[in-house]
């Protein structure tokens, strides 16, 4: 009863403000009726249209929570990147280690780097799954503090699970140095940035990881070489028609 009050509640509203933006438009009340009419039997005979504008709707809240954070976003911590530090597009991932879905795509996130010479690719650690992912990850932001973060992001994936083993077999492997990078996982730093990577998380709706930024849009999960690669195509395309 609760639900189907405030319902009615908030339609009057919007039925005045329909009144006087009519009104307004010199049409009176048999105009009003019959452009209701037209509108509603329109709506009728072509549903589909329903889907596609929450679709748009969806998509343009996503841009304006996107462009509230891009410069975050798109800004790596220190060295986290990957590809042409000047690219042209930027296609940011959150991931976790401890997330075989990211694993999964790592070949992707490669294939990209190899073919698209003016791409740059972002990284962020987003360790949701264990306390070792989110050790992980902190030894990830301390190898992009040493310029090796790429270096790392594929050593550790191919190491496994994050564990203690994993992880200094990872970093031994990306060429790490170990007293610096363990001082900087002692700290608070790695801390703060992952907290603050998990609230950009919230706020752009992420489903899980891994989880993809380009342009304004967000692509959820391991969605594969394809569906990443049309979307950086789709951010070119855009620009050089602006442009």
């Amino acid at each position: 009863m609760l639900h189907s009050g405030a319902t009615a509640t908030s339609a009057a509203p919007a039925a005045l403000d329909a009144d006087k933006a009519a009104a307004a438009a010199g049409f009176d009340a048999n105009d009003k009726a019959a452009i209701e009419a037209i509108v509603r039997a329109y709506i009728l005979e072509n549903p589909e249209i329903i889907p596609e504008a929450v679709e748009q709707l969806r998509g343009k809240q996503a841009a304006q929570r996107i462009n509230a954070v891009r410069g975050k976003i798109e800004k790596p911590y220190a060295a986290a990147f990957a590809g042409n530090p000047n690219g042209d597009v930027v296609l940011v991932e959150y991931s976790d280690f401890a997330c075989g879905f990211c694993r999964q795509s790592v070949s992707d996130v490669a294939r990209l780097v190899s073919e698209d010479k003016n791409l740059k690719i972002v990284f962020h650690e987003l360790p949701i799954l264990s306390d070792e992912s989110r050790v992980a990850a902190a030894w990830g932001m301390a190898a992009a503090q040493q310029g090796k973060y790429y270096a790392f992001y594929k050593a550790m994936f191919d190491a496994g699970r994050p564990s203690q083993a994993t992880i200094e077999q990872a970093a031994k492997a990306s060429g790490l140095d170990m007293a610096q990078a363990r001082t900087f996982v002692a700290s608070k730093q790695a801390d703060e940035v992952i907290d603050g990577n998990i609230r950009i998380a919230q706020q752009l709706e992420f489903s899980g990881t891994p989880s993809w930024v380009v342009g304004n849009k967000v692509l959820n999960g391991a969605v594969g070489y394809g569906e990443l690669k049309a979307a950086i195509d789709e951010v070119r395309s855009a620009k050089k028609v602006a442009g």
